[in-house]
């Protein structure tokens, strides 16, 4: 009896946990409600139709629509008027490409409530799965136009721009993400690798900066670290000034450097043929490596 409260308590604990931080784990929600619900629902009181709608999300993702069709069933009829339902009903109708029936009902939704955002955001997804991306983009900017400190909605709609090539449009998103959340280094690193793309001395200048952003407020994040190298080593040959050039190879060979222990120290098996595929690199930027640079801080670019 002791290890079935332990289990129950575990299961329960975890259910929460993603659904707080959040995290979609779907295999694993699947896994762990599956349990709960068959095995201990009753003693789950009113957590019980929590942990149903979790694993209803759960089972869509993971395409298991008996499962999903069960949680929904029993979600119907504890709570039939229920709109949050309604628009999990809709959901899995948009899982089987039923777009129109799914429309239909958060259409309604959204005559009775207006301001229902998450209902919005489902009719652009609908325009997503059937690659209109053109009225997609439209609607999700007079979304924005209402409910602007959405982020979520902000990072789709640069991927959006992204794959329209539109990165002026997307560097224009990732400003006002940043202006949201100023202390989320992967905004800065994402600003970053769209300004890199843009090119241009002014716009790589710039991305090498919010590189440098990135790994202040993570020092971990190789990606910006990679980026900021990049940058600092294009800089470098493009610069016809012979002071930033000199500052720019500095800050190259630093990142250089970062990245070859780094490298190293989680593949020892490695490090020899991963370090002469660095210098191979920085040979052909013509970029030296000095041999104190290790030990030098990032300081402000």
């Amino acid at each position: 009896m002791a290890d079935e409260v332990i289990d129950i308590e575990v299961a329960r604990q975890k259910m929460r946990q993603w659904r707080d931080e959040p995290l979609r784990n779907s295999e694993e929600v699947t896994e762990f409600g599956e349990c709960l619900i068959f095995e201990h629902g009753n003693k789950l009181g009113d957590e019980l139709w929590t942990i149903y709608e979790q694993v209803f999300l759960a089972s869509i993702d993971c395409r298991k629509m008996d499962l999903a069709t069960m949680c929904l069933r029993e979600l119907k009829s504890q709570f039939p008027n229920s709109v949050r339902v309604k628009k999990l009903n809709a959901m899995r109708l948009e899982s089987f490409d039923k777009y129109d029936e799914a429309e239909q009902i958060y259409e309604k939704i959204l005559e009775a409530e207006p301001a229902n955002g998450a209902v919005r955001k489902r009719l652009i997804a609908i325009l997503k799965a059937q690659n209109k991306v053109g009225e997609a983009v439209k609607e999700l900017n007079e979304y924005l136009k209402k409910f602007m400190s959405d982020q979520e909605a902000w990072n789709e709609l640069v991927e959006l721009y992204i794959s329209q090539q539109d990165y002026k449009k997307a560097k224009f998103c990732m400003e006002e993400l940043i202006l949201i959340n100023p202390h989320n280094h992967l905004f800065h690193q994402r600003h970053a690798e769209i300004l890199y793309t843009l090119g241009g001395n002014e716009n790589v200048e710039k991305a090498r900066k919010y590189f440098a952003q990135a790994l202040k407020l993570d020092n971990n994040n190789m990606r910006a670290l990679f980026g900021f190298f990049m940058a600092s080593a294009h800089l470098a040959n493009a610069s016809k000034d012979v002071k930033a050039k000199k500052e720019n190879s500095k800050f190259a060979a630093w990142a250089a450097t970062q990245i070859s222990e780094r490298y190293q120290s989680v593949n020892q098996a490695h490090e020899e043929e991963g370090f002469l595929e660095l210098e191979s690199m920085l040979d052909s930027l013509q970029i030296a490596i000095p041999q104190n640079i290790s030990s030098q801080r990032l300081g402000d670019n």
